[in-house]
């Protein structure tokens, strides 16, 4: 079955939300069952489509999310105090000849709180597909205001069954099971290249179409059932890796359709350059430690500029300049309001009172008290990497960008099974209108998510919309192939 998806204009702040324009039914291509569902791509940061519930069909617009696993609306008995609930359609148990009830409690947590219910059964369709004895939930309450400006109404899972609330069966395992399909599998296409009134992107289930990607897809194994979770190899900008003490074998990551951004969660990213930094400069820092006070120490390397740390205009880069150029583009890149503290800019390019100043004469003053304690250089470093986790340089939620900066900021370059897959700034950062005004957000937010499921990279919709993406879950695997 195909789920066409179309843009709409981004003319909005991406934390609005907008009516669904309905679009003609599209052709499905030849890989199986068949159905056509017209989905909203809003601003590449949310794509969702219309279900119907009961008979006649009751129609909703969903997320369609491989990160859950579990179908919930809103009930038409939700609780009068669900803001959220009365400014989306409801699901109505009266108005539907096959429903039955359920009537288990349901609940499931998001960030913002938990979202409450019950479950009910009844028919499921999807675009020419009808899923019988269907059981989803009924939401009561939904937490927060990104209920309440949503304009979809509710979520389908596409996870595995093993993170179904209830062990509640996902409506994708209940086709297999109703031989409504006939590959276990489907497939994204997100389209980030579209203009106004072209197809957004394609959700097919039950195959693959071939127009949507060039070459061959990648296949990483699944490692953990539940997510659609496998091995990250490494993640790196201009050579510099990030993951470095928390995953040198490699990270765990999931591909997300209901994320929007990039979840860096293994450690704050500062902290891995704070470590990074320590590796790259305090060998030669420790040469002239002592003949110098921290400012003079970070400005010989590079890290300061002059002017901040009290030494002659004529100082030299050291031999380490390329890494100081690539910290600071990763500084600009992931924590760019870090970058933008700084007041003013030195003569070799580095902000003359930012973070990567402040970071080298930390680490500078601890060496310093190290080597009065006769430490080795090999101490030193080790005892530094303990010392950068307990920074507090700030990670997480979303940041804005200089739009005029774009062509300077790095590629980001992921490897999944050995292969690279590039990411551009045109591609990581999402451009938004909002009061008239171009802004552009980064695609990259900081989210610690702890054992025994973390350390866990998210790649959503920024990684998936540039590389299409199969979920096999016949094979357990996922596989990535560039977008066409």
């Amino acid at each position: 079955m195909t789920v066409r998806l179309r843009k709409l204009p981004m003319d909005h702040s991406v934390r609005q939300t907008i009516h669904s324009n309905k679009s003609q039914l599209l052709t499905t291509q030849d890989n199986g069952g068949e159905g056509m569902v017209p989905i909203t791509n809003f601003m590449d940061a949310q794509y969702y489509g219309e279900i119907g519930l009961g008979t006649p069909p009751q129609p909703f617009q969903v997320v369609f999310d491989t990160g859950s696993s579990n179908l919930w609306i809103p009930s038409s008995k939700c609780s009068y105090f669900s803001i959220a609930c009365y400014l989306h359609s409801q699901y109505n148990a009266e108005a539907s000849s096959t429903y039955l009830e359920d009537g288990r409690d349901f609940a499931i947590q998001y960030g913002s709180g938990a979202l409450t219910g019950f479950l009910s059964n009844d028919v499921l369709t999807l675009g020419d597909l009808k899923i019988e004895d269907q059981i989803f939930a009924e939401a009561v309450n939904e937490p927060a205001l990104a209920f309440i400006a949503a304009q979809f109404d509710g979520i389908l899972g596409l996870g595995f069954p093993e993170i179904a609330v209830n062990k509640v069966p996902p409506p994708f395992q209940q086709a297999l099971k109703q031989k409504l399909l006939d590959e276990p599998v489907f497939s994204f296409w997100l389209n980030r290249k579209v203009e106004d009134g072209e197809a957004g992107g394609e959700l097919v289930l039950g195959g693959v179409n071939k127009d949507h990607y060039k070459g061959e897809h990648v296949w990483a194994p699944i490692t953990r059932r539940g997510f659609w979770q496998f091995k990250l190899d490494s993640l790196e900008v201009e050579g510099v890796a990030l993951g470095k003490g928390s995953c040198e074998d490699g990270c765990q990551a999931i591909a997300d359709t209901g994320t929007s951004l990039m979840a860096i969660g293994a450690k704050p990213v500062l902290v891995q350059q704070c470590q990074q930094m320590v590796h790259d400069y305090v060998p030669e820092m420790i040469k002239i430690i002592n003949t110098m006070p921290p400012g003079a120490v970070c400005a010989t390397v590079g890290l300061c500029d002059s002017s901040s740390a009290g030494v002659a205009t004529d100082v030299k880069r050291s031999a380490g300049a390329h890494q100081t150029a690539a910290y600071r583009r990763l500084l600009e890149t992931y924590a760019p309001g870090h970058a933008a503290q700084s007041s003013t800019v030195g003569s070799w390019g580095m902000p003359s009172n930012g973070d990567a100043c402040q970071m080298c004469q930390f680490v500078v003053q601890y060496a310093k008290v190290a080597l009065a304690n006769n430490e080795t250089a090999a101490e030193i470093v080790d005892s530094l990497d303990t010392a950068c986790e307990s920074l507090s340089l700030g990670s997480g939620g979303e940041s804005l960008v200089d739009c005029a900066k774009l062509h300077t900021m790095p590629a980001v370059t992921l490897t999944i099974s050995g292969k690279e897959f590039v990411l551009t700034p045109e591609q990581y950062i999402l451009k938004v209108g909002a009061m008239g005004q171009e802004q552009c957000i980064s695609g990259f937010m900081g989210l610690e998510i702890p054992p025994p499921l973390g350390p866990l990279w998210i790649l959503g919709d920024v990684f998936l919309g540039p590389y299409h993406t199969v979920f096999d879950y016949g094979n357990e695997r996922v596989g990535f192939a560039e977008a066409a």
